[in-house]
């Protein structure tokens, strides 16, 4: 059967490989690792050894979540962020949809738990991962505003702006122009303290 561990924080291609080496280190055999989550050959991880496995994810910014509500919010982020971020395909997706096919679990349940504990809806979190998408491509050059707007599901290139001046205070132009990054690491979006620029 294995251990299953959910991981929080592990929001890209190097966080696996950085908590991949971590349980290399320590001799764990990994069956399956993804985004947020950890599938062990070894079955029941004594405390001690758990204790040590938290530890040295602590290290490099990770946390062990053994909490089911906890669990289920960061299975949301990660969703989110796996969809958002690193999706290959384009086309439009329903977000609510999306996530309650992913974990089996009615919306409004998930909405009601991510909101009391992260204090913001999953339409906000999911708004404020769009924009730092946007901030991404906007500062590679690479798409016109319009087909960013389409790779992310806006209506049109004014839905997008709107949105966008209502986040950071700035219109995308505005960004463009001003030369400066601005942008959050993903495990940043929706932390008080760190700023829009």
């Amino acid at each position: 059967m294995g251990t299953k561990l959910m991981i929080k924080n592990m929001v890209c291609d190097r966080c696996i490989m950085a908590v991949q080496a971590v349980l290399q280190e320590m001799g764990l055999q990994v069956r399956h690792i993804d985004l947020g989550t950890v599938q062990l050959y070894e079955d029941n991880l004594e405390p001690p050894r758990m204790q040590e496995l938290a530890g040295s994810l602590e290290a490099l910014g990770f946390a062990l979540i053994a909490d089911r509500k906890a669990q289920i919010i960061e299975a949301i982020k990660v969703g989110l962020i796996g969809l958002i971020h690193h999706r290959n395909d384009e086309g439009k997706v329903k977000y609510s949809e999306y996530l309650t096919r992913l974990l089996q679990l009615d919306y409004p349940y998930l909405s009601k738990v991510f909101s009391e504990h992260e204090g913001i809806t999953i339409e906000q979190y999911t708004i404020q991962q769009k924009i730092e998408k946007v901030k991404e491509w906007i500062s590679y050059g690479e798409w016109s505003l319009s087909e960013i707007a389409w790779r992310l599901n806006y209506s049109s290139t004014a839905a997008l702006s709107s949105q966008f001046k209502k986040v950071t205070g700035m219109t995308p132009s505005a960004y463009r122009d001003c030369g400066r990054n601005g942008r959050k690491t993903l495990d940043k979006v929706n932390k008080p303290g760190t700023g829009i620029l």
